[in-house]
């Protein structure tokens, strides 16, 4: 298992001793996820946390009318996880899959939290973690939502061209909050 890029993410956090390294990856699995995989199905209990070292991870929820809607998408180096789901330890809303074939590092939940009660550096990993990517920021892509259109998102989005060249049309439009048919219609005014 190639943990190098996975200590190197948790080390921007907060640096691990060896001995919480050492606890920390003994509870670590490689695993690959093909194309379409889901990691998590919505309705289950969240039981893993996720490393992304390969390959396009979406993290979704289906409307009523049974549309897919796209909250955030995950690269290589990002963690993740359906995080409220196993804050409140329940079935998650969420539904995780591969939107490209990955290998992720794994780690499950019930021995990650006990070794936070262990490691302190491992829980303050953990805080800023938390900070950072849940707070500070969700906070404008919640402003976002709420105050920009969505030819404003679009161009947000097209910043990340990493990210926004892997995309597929029906991803975007999802993420975005519209149909295909008005994502074509901004991609023509952009033009």
């Amino acid at each position: 298992m190639n943990t190098t890029a996975f200590l190197q993410q948790i080390n921007q956090y907060h640096p691990l001793s060896q001995e919480t390294i050492k606890a920390f990856l003994e509870i670590c699995t490689e695993e690959q996820y093909s194309k379409n995989d889901f990691l998590l199905e919505s309705g289950s209990m969240a039981r893993y946390y996720y490393f992304v070292i390969s390959g396009l991870v979406g993290y979704y929820t289906t409307s009523e009318q049974g549309d897919y809607l796209y909250k955030i998408f995950f690269e290589e180096n990002s963690f993740v996880a359906s995080t409220a789901a196993i804050i409140k330890s329940e079935p998650s809303d969420f539904n995780i899959v591969a939107l490209e074939d990955c290998t992720v590092i794994q780690y499950p939940v019930r021995a990650f939290r006990e070794l936070l009660t262990m490691h302190h550096d491992l829980a303050l990993f953990q805080v800023h973690y938390l900070e950072k990517n849940w707070v500070v920021q969700k906070e404008p892509l919640e402003v976002s939502l709420k105050y920009e259109t969505a030819k404003q998102r679009y161009r947000q989005l097209m910043e990340n061209q990493s990210l926004f060249n892997r995309l597929k049309q029906h991803h975007i439009a999802s993420y975005l909050g519209i149909t295909p048919t008005q994502l074509s219609r901004i991609k023509k005014e952009i033009k």
